[in-house]
């Protein structure tokens, strides 16, 4: 009976370790081109992002197309609302880019602990992909 049990915990904790990947997602993350901090946290069943800080002199979501919206602050702008898991590892949803104010399918896939792939897509073809690295000690949700 012990190396029964035994057995089931070893073919069962892989499967453990994979379904709480998803939720890896959560803490703040270092976009890997302009170097702002996003905030990926806990929304309902889903997940949101938003900018915490900015290395670049962008202050104002001054490239929206709604003139409306182009004097909000970066700091705070949400990037990902609701997003869904779609996979052990993976979450989707509707993505805005600061740097051109449009909005795209995004996907966010976790690699590692410290590390994850955000995808914006135009018409589900054409994608482009960054690999993120967690901030370390920012938080809630992060490793140190």
């Amino acid at each position: 009976m012990r190396i029964a049990l035994t057995l089931l915990f070893i073919l069962a904790a892989p499967g453990l370790a994979v379904a709480d990947a998803a939720d890896q997602a959560f803490g703040i993350w270092r976009h890997p081109e302009n170097g702002s901090h996003v905030e990926m946290s806990k929304c309902g069943d889903g997940l949101c992002a938003k900018i915490v800080s900015v290395e670049d002199d962008q202050k104002t979501d001054d490239k929206n197309p709604d003139a409306a919206l182009r004097s909000r602050p970066i700091i705070g702008l949400p990037i990902m609302t609701g997003a869904k898991k779609t996979g052990p590892a993976s979450w989707s949803g509707l993505l805005y880019n600061r740097a051109d104010g449009k909005t795209y399918a995004g996907t966010i896939t976790v690699k590692s602990t410290d590390t994850l792939d955000l995808a914006g897509c135009v018409l589900s073809v054409f994608c482009k992909t960054l690999t993120w690295t967690r901030v370390k000690g920012a938080g809630a949700g992060t490793t140190n």
